[in-house]
């Protein structure tokens, strides 16, 4: 039995395909303005990596923002759902997730590996990946060399604004003045931290912690965030998969029902809405 998760993000759309027992094959890539083909897309992309057919597929399911506009999928669930069962699935004593997107950041409160609660900064592009991509275009920095950058730091030069555009005047501001790029990177990593904490300490902070997303990867934002909540943080090998992993765990749980039950999807439906894809 062979089944999928899409995750499809705001900046980035990830697809796992497993078997019964492990990960098969998981494609990572930007996502498009037209979600409905680049779904279509990635996923013949991670079917030609395992060598199947989308026929061999038993079950799909699709999360993130743009789940909607996955044709093919069999069913939809939340990505706070789909990235509490991934982040539990590599880490079984995690209580906090914290999932640092491209437009948004989520604090996730889980018991037993269940969601008892979360929070989401969906509203301002302060503390997510948008946030700091912006920036380092001021900077002119590369954005995956940010978080190595920020370690050379002497001192943290102060970020007060929470606006995106307003921040990136005030570094610019702090440029003219003279602060070198590794302090003014290091304070913005410390005022992201800050902000991502306020956010999740409405839920409650407790261990084992997990970051998830691509803020995961930045190892200076990783270690503002492990200084504002004061105990370190757990990061999975691929902190952008989680969503999509929940995702296909989840679908095996459901093809397996479905096997049981005998209320498996109907092959030839599914066939007919992936043909659009050209």
């Amino acid at each position: 039995m062979y089944v999928a998760g899409l995750d499809i993000g705001s900046t980035m759309t990830k697809v796992v395909i497993m078997d019964e027992e492990k990960i098969l094959t998981s494609i990572i890539g930007p996502t498009g303005a037209e979600h409905r083909r680049l779904a279509n897309r990635v996923m013949e992309d991670a079917l030609s990596r395992a060598n199947l057919s989308f026929d061999d597929i038993t079950y799909v399911v699709a999360t993130g923002y743009g789940r909607v506009n996955v044709p093919f999928a069999d069913g939809q669930i939340t990505e706070i759902s789909c990235h509490a069962r991934g982040v539990s699935s590599i880490f079984p004593t995690a209580r906090t997730v914290i999932d640092i997107g491209g437009q948004d950041c989520k604090g996730i409160k889980l018991s037993g590996g269940k969601v008892v609660d979360f929070v989401m900064n969906d509203k301002c592009a302060a503390g997510t990946g948008r946030f700091l991509e912006v920036i380092a275009e001021a900077l002119q920095v590369p954005l995956g060399e940010m978080g190595e950058l920020s370690m050379k730091a002497k001192v943290k030069v102060k970020i007060s604004n929470t606006c995106t555009v307003f921040a990136e005047q005030e570094v610019v501001s702090h440029l003219a003045e003279g602060a070198s790029i590794a302090d003014i990177v290091a304070g913005l990593h410390d005022a992201i931290a800050g902000r991502i904490h306020n956010m999740v300490e409405r839920i409650g902070v407790e261990s084992d912690v997990v970051v998830t997303g691509g803020g995961a990867k930045n190892i200076g934002l990783i270690r503002a965030l492990e200084g504002k909540i004061g105990k370190s943080v757990l990061v999975p090998p691929e902190p952008l998969l989680t969503g999509a992993l929940g995702a296909a765990l989840l679908s095996r749980e459901r093809a397996e029902k479905g096997r049981k039950e005998g209320s498996l999807p109907e092959r030839e439906r599914r066939l007919g809405e992936v043909t659009f894809f050209t």
